[in-house]
């Protein structure tokens, strides 16, 4: 990832330094569960843990001669122990030491994640229940449909967020698992109370059948949870990008002091959070189908997968890391503008209630066929007339005869279209 859309604390997890330290640590962890086994020396074991170490430069100069990391980084690993570097790595296979670090490293990415979450959530919280009735316009197709609050947005993409939180978290409990079960995975010679030790240790469950790798169906399972986050955070940017729009203007990212919006139009103040959200999200979700591709290895295993999994877990993990970090801030401050949701609620004259005017129709007797026929006909002439829907319809004799003109007066009424809101807030926020 580059700099500009990197958090120091996501991209840590993916360094050479704690790679190399996981690694270490699993190596050393074997090395104490064979010594209790029996199978190395006790004695060594206080020399491994003491000693052990590596070089980073050092690693990367051996694998460009040896032309394999593992085997690189044990050189390094025996140049700082000694002798008893000998009995490092007794029955293990590379993959028992790199899917075992992988597994670790989404495990603390996954963390951060939540993290991030759980800030997000309380910031579309927080502004849900401010704008729990500030009516807006609720739109289909682009198109005004029927009122709604702007809280009920916010509090739908709230339980959204809530959804995605479960997904992460079930995705993080599903790859913390680790696997040191040497070639081909039938422990043939290495005990499998090595892998339940190394892995209580490392805060992992052991894999029950890990061939040679740990099953890549788990990892498509993380990606494929970070792409559903990151389609997420585009629904509600792309929400945020349309109420900026300057005929619509219902809403806006906040415009700080000293921003400049165009290098050519100094009037202009533009959505570049929410579209930055939008690209990150279709960079977040490439992943995924990458992820789906490497559950198909060969027989036991190959590494089709190493190359590409080397580019995915970090790039997507600190991509959604930054997206929902700006996320967060952009719901925080974002400037709300109330009168310009009635002003455009208001702009076609009434036409919101065109719903309850059909109702209200056939519970008075009318057929259906012959309400919506009533009601469109009035509703066209305020699309290409520009009049009045409320005027027209106590015009039109058939209405006024079958509902009367207090009933048709009574049904323009927005409190009709929100005496439910309070039920809805109850059942996202129990509140």
């Amino acid at each position: 990832m580059i700099p500009r859309y990197t958090r120091p604390e996501m991209a840590k997890i993916w360094e050479p330094e704690n790679r190399f330290r996981i690694w270490l640590e699993i190596e050393t962890l074997a090395c104490e569960a064979q010594a209790e086994l029996g199978v190395i020396p006790k004695e060594v074991v206080p020399v491994i843990r003491a000693k052990g170490n590596f070089n980073i430069e050092r690693i990367d100069a051996i694998e460009a001669e040896v032309k394999h990391d593992v085997i690189a980084f044990l050189t390094s690993v025996s140049e700082f122990v000694g002798p008893e570097a000998r009995f490092i790595h007794q029955g293990m296979t590379s993959s028992d030491v790199l899917d075992t670090c992988l597994s670790v490293q989404l495990v603390q990415a996954a963390d951060e994640l939540l993290a991030d979450l759980d800030m997000l959530l309380e910031s579309l919280k927080l502004r849900a229940l401010e704008h729990r009735d500030t009516v807006c316009m609720g739109r289909s197709h682009g198109i005004h449909a029927e009122p709604v609050t702007f809280g009920l947005k916010l509090a739908s993409f709230y339980a959204e967020m809530q959804r995605n939180r479960v997904r992460l978290a079930a995705a993080r409990e599903n790859i913390a698992t680790g696997a040191i079960s040497g070639a081909v995975g039938t422990f043939a010679n290495i005990d499998p109370f090595v892998e339940e030790y190394v892995c209580g240790k490392m805060g992992l469950k052991p894999e029950p059948v890990s061939t040679q790798v740990i099953p890549r169906d788990r990892h498509a399972e993380y990606f494929c949870a970070l792409s559903i986050i990151a389609s997420s955070i585009e629904r509600i940017a792309i929400e945020v990008r349309h109420l900026q729009r300057t005929e619509v203007l219902e809403a806006e990212e906040q415009f700080t002091k000293g921003q400049k919006g165009s290098s050519a139009m100094p009037h202009k103040r533009n959505p570049i959070l929410s579209e930055n959200l939008t690209g990150q999200a279709r960079y977040v979700r490439s992943f995924c189908i990458p992820a789906l591709e490497n559950v198909a290895l060969w027989h036991e295993r190959d590494i089709s997968h190493s190359s590409v999994e080397r580019y995915i877990a970090p790039d997507a993990t600190v991509a959604l890391d930054f997206s929902l970090r700006r996320l967060n801030g952009l719901i925080k401050n974002l400037v709300v503008y109330p009168d310009n949701m009635l002003r455009n609620l208001n702009q076609m004259k009434g036409l919101v209630f065109s719903q309850k005017i059909l109702l209200d129709l056939t519970q008075s007797g009318v057929s259906r066929e012959d309400a919506y026929r009533l009601v469109q006909k009035n509703a066209m002439k305020v699309w290409e007339e520009g009049k009045d829907f409320q005027t027209e319809l106590l015009a039109d004799q058939e209405v006024v005869g079958a509902l009367g003109e207090a009933k048709i007066r009574e049904s323009f009424d927005l409190n009709y279209h929100l005496k439910h809101v309070a039920t809805i807030f109850k059942r996202v926020f129990g509140e």
